[in-house]
C-alpha cells in the first residue's frame, strides 16, 4: 500500500492503521448471532486491508477519480471502509443522512448524479423502482448476499473476508494522489432549518478537521470512543482510537434505547463518546433512575442543538467524577468553530442565560477566525464590505478557518448567500446564526437569523427570550414566533406544557408576570397553548418555528 500521498485522507489513515495495526480498530454490533456473541471485533491492520481489497474492487470495476459514489450502507465496518476506500482512489462519496425523509432524500441523490451506488439491498430495489432518480448511477456495489442474484457486484462483509477469494490482488493498490483542495466528499446537510444542500468537502478540510479534534479534544489511541455519528468514527480511526459502533439508528438519536449505550459503555470501557443531546439526555436519566454509573467515560461531546444547564448536569452525574462534557459549536458547513465545557457553562453562563442573555458557546477553535457583522439579509460579495459590530453587541456569526468549506454542489445561489470572499481568496461562512462575543472572547448564540421577530420597535432574539420562560416548572418548551407583516411583527409565545393537567389561563398569567421582570422579554404579552412541537427528526431538539408560526397565523385568522 503506497499511503505517501498525504494530501489523501485515506493516506493518513493507512499511515495510523501500519502504526496501530495489531490494536483493536472496531467492536461493532453483530446481526448474524451464528458468529457468536453480540459484539465482533477488527483490528486496524483488518480494517486497512478490507479497504484495500474495497479500493481493488471500485478501480477494476471502473471508478474512476472524481466520481460522485452515492454511499447507502449501515453504520458499520463496511461503511468505513467503503468511503475510504472511495477516497483511496480519489473518488467522492455523497453522504444523505436517511432521516431526513424518503423523498428528500431522492430530491438529493438526483441533485448530486452520482455514477457510482454503493449501498444495502433495499438501496439497491429503490434504484430500480425509482429509476428517474437514480438514472446517472452506471456502476454498483452491495455488501448483501444476494448481490450476485440482482446483478450487483458483491463487497465481502468484515467477518468473512479472511476467506475471500480475492484478497492476494490487495498488493497491487496505490493510493490516488490529490492536491488538498481536491473534492474528497459531499456531505448533506439535514435539512433541519431549511432544504438539504450537499456541502464538498476537500481532503485539506478533512486534514484541517483532524488536527482541531486532536488538538481541541485530546482525541488519540488512549482512548476508546464510541461516535454516534457514522463520519466521526473516521475521524477517530485516522488519530489512531479504537471506535465501538453503538447498537443504533444513528439517524434517529433520541429513539436510540439507552440500554443499549450503556451496555457499550461498559462492555468496551468507552471513554469518549461524540453524540446528540437528545441521546445523552435519555442515557442520562435511564441510568441515573436506575442507579448506573458510566465511571469509564472522561469526555462527552454534544452537538446539533443548544446544550441546556439541565442536560449538562444530568450528564455530568453520570460519567467519571472528573469527566467533562463538552459542546463542540458549528455548521456542517464549518465545524467545529468553538467549544464550551460544561463545567465552566454551570458555574458561570447557565444563570445568564436563564436571564436571557443567550446560549453561551464559548472560545474559538485555534485556526478559526470568527467575527460579528451587522445583520443582513443581502449577500456580500467581499469581506470588505461586511459591517463588523463591537463585543458586546449581537449580529451574524461568520467564520474563516481551516475547517470552513468552500460551496454547495451544484447551488450556485445558496453559495453566493452564505459565503464571503476575501480579495486574497480566504473564505468566510454566514452561520446564518446571531451571536455576540462577550468581555472574556467568549461567542454567544441567540438564534437562526431567519428565526428574529421584527417588530416595529426593534428585533427579539428567540433563544434569548425563551430560556426565561423554561424556567418555569409547568413548561416543557417555548418558540417564539412573530405574527404579521416583518418590521411590524407582534411577538406570540407557544407553549409545550409538561405532561399533566395544567391551567394554561393561570399559565398564561405566570409567564406574563415573568416577561414584566425581564428586559429581553418586556413586549411579549401574547401566549398561546401547542399540544405537541414539530421537531427535527435526528435531534428531537431543533424547533421548526416556521411551521408553529404558520399554525399560529391560521389560528388567528379562523
Amino acid at each position: 500500500m503506497n499511503a505517501s500521498k498525504q494530501n489523501n485522507i485515506a493516506a493518513f489513515f493507512f499511515n495510523s492503521a501500519s502504526v496501530y495495526s495489531g490494536n483493536a480498530a472496531l467492536y461493532f454490533p453483530r446481526k448474524r448471532l451464528f458468529l457468536g456473541g453480540n459484539y465482533g471485533s477488527a483490528t486496524f491492520a483488518e480494517i486497512a486491508n478490507l479497504t484495500s481489497f474495497y479500493a481493488c474492487e471500485f478501480r477494476k470495476s471502473g471508478v474512476r477519480r472524481g466520481d460522485k459514489s452515492l454511499v447507502m450502507l449501515r453504520y458499520s465496518p463496511e461503511f468505513i471502509a467503503a468511503v475510504f476506500g472511495l477516497f483511496s482512489v480519489g473518488a467522492v462519496p455523497v453522504l444523505i443522512d436517511p432521516g431526513m425523509g424518503f423523498s428528500r432524500l431522492l430530491h438529493c441523490i438526483s441533485k448530486t448524479r452520482p455514477r457510482v451506488l454503493v449501498g444495502i439491498l433495499q438501496a439497491h430495489w429503490a434504484s430500480f423502482v425509482f429509476k428517474k432518480y437514480f438514472e446517472s448511477v452506471k456502476i454498483s456495489f452491495s455488501t448483501g448476499s444476494l448481490s450476485a442474484f440482482l446483478g450487483i457486484k458483491k463487497l465481502p462483509p468484515v467477518e468473512s473476508f479472511a476467506s475471500y477469494s480475492g484478497v492476494a490482488k490487495i498488493a497491487d493498490f496505490s493510493t490516488a494522489d490529490v492536491s488538498a483542495s481536491d473534492l474528497a466528499a459531499i456531505v448533506f446537510t439535514t435539512g433541519s432549518t431549511g432544504p438539504a444542500k450537499g456541502v464538498e468537502y476537500t481532503h485539506g478540510i478533512f486534514m484541517g478537521q483532524l488536527g482541531i479534534i486532536r488538538d481541541s479534544y485530546g482525541a488519540g489511541p488512549e482512548h476508546v470512543d464510541m461516535p454516534c455519528f457514522p463520519l466521526f468514527a473516521m475521524f477517530s480511526l485516522c488519530l489512531g482510537m479504537p471506535c465501538v459502533i453503538p447498537d443504533i439508528n444513528p439517524s434517529k438519536p433520541a429513539a436510540a434505547r439507552p440500554e443499549k449505550i450503556v451496555e457499550a459503555v461498559k462492555k468496551f470501557n468507552v471513554s469518549f463518546s461524540f453524540g446528540s443531546p437528545a441521546l445523552w439526555k435519555n442515557t442520562a436519566q435511564y441510568c441515573v433512575e436506575n442507579n448506573i454509573r458510566l465511571d469509564s467515560i472522561k469526555k462527552i461531546l454534544m452537538a446539533g442543538a443548544p446544550i441546556s444547564e439541565k442536560v449538562h448536569s444530568l450528564v455530568k452525574k453520570i460519567i467519571n467524577e472528573k469527566g467533562e462534557t463538552i459542546a463542540p459549536y458549528g455548521a456542517t458547513e464549518a465545524l467545529p468553530i468553538a467549544n464550551f465545557a460544561g463545567s465552566e457553562m454551570l458555574a458561570e453562563t447557565a444563570i445568564e442565560t436563564a436571564n436571557g442573555k443567550g446560549y453561551c458557546v464559548g472560545y474559538p477553535v485555534k485556526d478559526a477566525e470568527i467575527r460579528i457583522i451587522k445583520i443582513t439579509d443581502a449577500p456580500i460579495s467581499g469581506i470588505e464590505t461586511a459591517e463588523k459590530i463591537t463585543d458586546g453587541e449581537i449580529g451574524e456569526i461568520i467564520v474563516s478557518g481551516a475547517m470552513v468549506t468552500p460551496r454547495y454542489h451544484n447551488d450556485e445561489i445558496a453559495t453566493k448567500t452564505v459565503k464571503i470572499f476575501d480579495k486574497d481568496g480566504k473564505i468566510w461562512h454566514k452561520m446564518g446564526d446571531t451571536g455576540y462575543f462577550d468581555k472574556k472572547g467568549r461567542l454567544w448564540f441567540c438564534g437562526r437569523k431567519n428565526h428574529i421577530v421584527r417588530t416595529a420597535d426593534g428585533f427579539l432574539y428567540p433563544v434569548c427570550c425563551e430560556a426565561v420562560f423554561n424556567s418555569h416548572p409547568d413548561v416543557l418548551r417555548t418558540a417564539l414566533v412573530g405574527i404579521g407583516a416583518k418590521g411590524r411583527e407582534i411577538p406570540v409565545l407557544a407553549v409545550e406544557t409538561k405532561k399533566g393537567s395544567v391551567n394554561f389561563v393561570r399559565l398564561a398569567g405566570e409567564l406574563r408576570e415573568l416577561a414584566g421582570k425581564n428586559k429581553t422579554t418586556l413586549r411579549i404579552s401574547h401566549f398561546i397553548k401547542h399540544p405537541s412541537f414539530p421537531v427535527d427528526i435526528r435531534h428531537n431538539a431543533k424547533i421548526f418555528r416556521e411551521k408553529i408560526k404558520d399554525r399560529t397565523e391560521k389560528t388567528k385568522n379562523e
